[in-house]
């Protein structure tokens, strides 16, 4: 990319005497114009093509975006036939389909990479693609565990390659202007924000060992995780609640949207204080094994919280009649309320005096999502890339937000409130900072930075 960059700015007076002469090398203006549009392409491959899927068409579809999609690619096969379908309604070429995300990384034409796979491939996908000279829009969480994170801020910098996590509401016209109103002082002092997710999501099956479903690559589903027989239903979306081998639980589906917008209004890094109530109280003989409801309380330096409230299988909306997620942010004068469809903003004895709505969607707790918020997202994704906008949330603020997500995780795991060291975000109990990273299987392992 940045060769052609370089190329656009070396024929850039070219181009406007091509505009004045009508004509040269035989070639107008207005052809020439396209020339330069192709080289100004972005190659998009896209790994993980399950229910984030639906995110990319408008994105990528797009004349504007000036991208093609160059791969499809996702372990299961009938993933990848129905992806080149579905994508056949929004671009009129066909791209390859791929089950190995390595050979597609192995193409030097592939500029980008969208990494829409389960949580444990996220920052081994996102790492092993910027080794290999691409840049890389990650799902959320960036990361399986807080290692990882550190690793991929170390991994952009060595290879300067672009990482941005898809933590969209960054992209919010609305969640931007009210975040700078915040931040000149419209609310005073912030200095709480309460996070909340409800859901009713409802049983799951227990997990029984059984055949490899036909289609699907279980070795390389598996990837940098430890080798387990396959268990029914595990490939699809169930792995988000079966363990800690390749899920993140619902803090790191979902609480790290609305932390991200907590820790962001709030202007606050690493905090030093975790602590957390959190069990599993629903379809109490189901294969879920991790928490479905907990309430975290997560401190940072300068007197400052941020409570987290997830309900994954509770649907009752105990903060708004209209909305099953959003951030609540309390200062000294005065209050705000914001989520996926705007914002309100209160004076310090709670009268309502400034309500923007969006002007667009974004899905709340839909599996899949998608929305105007990430088609934004993900434009910036491409203007950054070609040096024409600002990111969004480089990966060092994803990883710094998803981080939080983790420590709500180990505090449980340990049952043990978590004292932490607010330069790094370090844990300081020996045995909860054992959960810092993960095994890996052979051949698997982090790279060294």
């Amino acid at each position: 990319m940045t060769t052609r960059r370089e190329f656009i700015k070396q024929t850039a007076l070219g181009t406007a005497g091509l505009a004045v002469s009508g004509s040269a090398m035989g070639m107008s203006a207005k052809s020439y114009a396209k020339i330069i549009g192709a080289n100004d392409r972005i190659n998009v491959a896209i790994a993980g093509l399950g229910r984030r899927l639906g995110a990319y068409y408008e994105p990528i579809g797009r004349k504007a975006s000036n991208v093609e999609l160059v791969y499809l690619c996702d372990v299961m096969q009938k993933q990848r036939e129905s992806a080149i379908q579905k994508f056949a309604r929004h671009i009129d070429y066909k791209p390859k389909l791929e089950g190995d995300i390595r050979r597609v990384l192995a193409d030097k034409n592939v500029d980008m990479l969208i990494n829409a796979m389960p949580d444990h491939w996220h920052a081994p996908g996102a790492w092993m693609a910027a080794q290999a000279g691409k840049h890389v829009y990650v799902e959320k969480p960036c990361s399986h565990n807080p290692r990882e994170g550190e690793i991929l801020v170390a991994v952009q910098k060595k290879y300067g390659k672009l990482m941005q996590m898809g933590n969209q509401q960054r992209s919010s016209i609305e969640t931007l202007d009210i975040i700078d109103q915040i931040h000149k002082g419209v609310i005073g002092t912030p200095y709480k924000a309460t996070a909340f997710y409800t859901n009713n999501r409802g049983e799951v099956p227990v997990p029984k060992k059984a055949p490899v479903p036909e289609g699907l690559d279980w070795e390389l589903f598996q990837g940098p995780a430890p080798r387990i027989a396959y268990t029914h239903d595990t490939w699809d979306y169930n792995w988000h609640w079966y363990g800690w081998l390749y899920g993140t639980a619902e803090s790191g589906n979902n609480a790290t949207h609305e932390l991200d917008v907590a820790r962001w209004a709030l202007q606050v890094e690493f905090p030093e204080h975790v602590a957390v109530e959190a069990t599993k109280h629903h379809f109490m003989d189901d294969g879920w094994v991790m928490y479905d409801t907990m309430e975290a309380e997560i401190r940072f330096p300068g007197n400052k919280i941020i409570e987290w409230d997830g309900k994954s299988r509770n649907g009752y909306k105990t903060y708004s009649a209209t909305s099953d997620r959003g951030t609540i942010i309390y200062g000294s004068t005065g209050t705000v309320y914001v989520d996926r469809e705007g914002y309100k903003l209160f004076t310090r004895d709670g009268k309502l005096v400034k309500e923007r709505k969006a002007s667009g969607s974004e899905a709340g707790t839909t599996l899949g999502g998608g929305g105007d918020m990430t088609t934004l997202h993900v434009i910036n994704f491409f203007e950054a890339i070609r040096g024409k906008a600002k990111q969004a949330s480089t990966i060092d603020e994803g990883a710094r937000s998803t981080l939080l997500s983790h420590l709500v995780n180990i505090a449980y795991r340990t049952n043990k409130p978590l004292d932490i060291d607010p330069a790094n975000g370090h844990i300081k109990d020996r045995d909860a900072m054992k959960l810092w990273g993960r095994e890996y299987e052979k051949g698997w392992e982090p790279p060294i930075v």
